[in-house]
């Protein structure tokens, strides 16, 4: 029996380098803070988030070896307390004896609770590990604020169908440690599918060719043919006519749907990407967005729909929560239209990169009053009944309008003071 271990195509062409690593280039670019950091030694302890198989623990692995550092790498889920002080313990004694910094490699750090995470605080300021967690959920929200506010955050995006590509052309003519030395023909098409369908997973795009090359057959011609139909049998989505210009047609069409107050549309659209192996967060987040976008202050329900609906999906999974989904996608469409917040938005953003040398008005400023009432010459609008007209803004734009009610759903009900002149 053959009990030779056999590793992934992924884990084997796991880039080494900088050169090798594909995609995060927000991050990773020349120039950015964390090419910086790496490059001057600087680096501190940080956390990496972002969709599976977009390179977290890649590049924290390209980090710890770039820095010619100790570096070990645990898991939350199997790890524990005793773990983490014998890691300390360990680097403490390197830093002491060698002087060699250690980085503590952690996946899925969110999984660890407050006394795990306690644990390490205080290696992590006095610098004797330096700490890289790496996670799919967002860190503000899954993870312990003590160690949050002593990390820098990284945010991870899906990798692009162009960068996956690169990859999976390098898996195909690596001989060392891809499938070089096997006799691959790929077609253009196939190449393509499997850049696109596995939706920014780098790791799965990785692991799809290897299947396909795996159970394909060698041809008469002593070659083994990839060609678009084997591409498709090896992913995990279903097999539709969508791909990548069809799937942005489709989320275009959605959107404008909605937009349009199209039910028919936006629910044919939204079923047609899910039917295609489109993951249904995606819908729902664009919904949530569209909810304020194009619904905003004309009934407010849009929002909170949309955002339950969203919260429904990811607890229920599918198909129970393509229920309030649709549910939500229904009301939206009916709701009355209003863009007045993303142009009171767009307006308040020109204002705030064009005035930086804006001042906050004394009245508003956070320093201690001299005056008997309490609250200085900032007039305390409970004091006065709920409202009392004073000036927020800074002097320069202070009599500026942002936000302009219209003349749709319950948005027509509100009057602004503004408008009446009592501000």
């Amino acid at each position: 029996m053959n009990n030779i271990k056999r590793v992934p195509l992924a884990e084997k062409m796991r880039p080494k380098t900088f050169e090798d690593f594909v995609g995060q280039e927000h991050i990773v670019g020349e120039n950015t803070l964390l090419y910086r950091a790496i490059k001057y030694g600087t680096l501190g302890s940080c956390i990496f988030y972002g969709p599976p198989g977009t390179g977290k623990t890649t590049l924290a692995n390209i980090i710890a070896n770039t820095l010619k550092a100790n570096y070990v790498k645990i898991n939350a889920v199997t790890s524990g307390v005793g773990d983490a002080k014998a890691i300390i313990e360990r680097a403490r004694s390197d830093k002491a004896m060698f002087g060699n910094d250690t980085f503590l490699i952690l996946d899925e750090c969110h999984r660890w609770n407050k006394a795990q995470s306690d644990c390490v605080l205080e290696a992590i300021e006095d610098g004797s590990i330096f700490f890289i967690g790496t996670t799919t959920e967002n860190p503000y929200t899954s993870m312990t604020r003590a160690i949050v506010s002593r990390c820098r955050i990284f945010e991870f995006k899906s990798i692009t169908s162009k960068d996956i590509k690169k990859a999976l052309v390098r898996a195909l003519n690596d001989k060392e440690n891809g499938l070089g030395n096997m006799p691959v023909v790929c077609s253009e098409e196939a190449l393509d599918y499997l850049s696109f369908a596995c939706g920014g997973d780098l790791r799965n795009s990785l692991n799809s060719l290897e299947l396909a090359v795996m159970t394909s057959p060698i041809e008469k011609d002593k070659k083994i043919h990839l060609t678009l139909e084997v591409a498709q049998q090896s992913t995990d989505r279903k097999v539709l006519s969508l791909d990548e210009n069809m799937y942005y047609d489709f989320l275009s069409a959605f959107c404008k749907s909605l937009r349009g107050s199209d039910v028919e549309g936006a629910l044919y659209y939204s079923q047609r990407l899910i039917k295609a192996g489109c993951d249904p967060m995606i819908i729902a987040r664009r919904l949530v967005a569209h909810s304020s976008e194009d619904v905003g202050m004309a009934d407010s329900n849009a929002l909170l729909l949309s955002t339950s609906a969203m919260y429904a999906l990811e607890k229920m999974g599918q198909p129970e929560g393509l229920i309030p989904l649709s549910h939500a996608i229904i009301y939206v469409c009916e709701a009355e239209k209003s863009n007045s917040v993303i142009n009171a938005m767009h307006l308040a953003g020109e204002d705030a990169e064009k005035n930086t040398d804006n001042k906050v008005p004394n009245h508003l400023k956070n320093h201690p009053s001299t005056n008997s009432d309490g609250h200085g010459n900032y007039k305390y609008p409970h004091d006065y009944g709920g409202y009392v007209k004073q000036q927020y803004l800074p002097d320069s734009l202070k009599d500026r309008i942002y936000y302009k009610p219209s003349k749709n759903g319950k948005e027509k009900n509100l009057i602004r003071k503004k408008f009446k002149g009592e501000i």
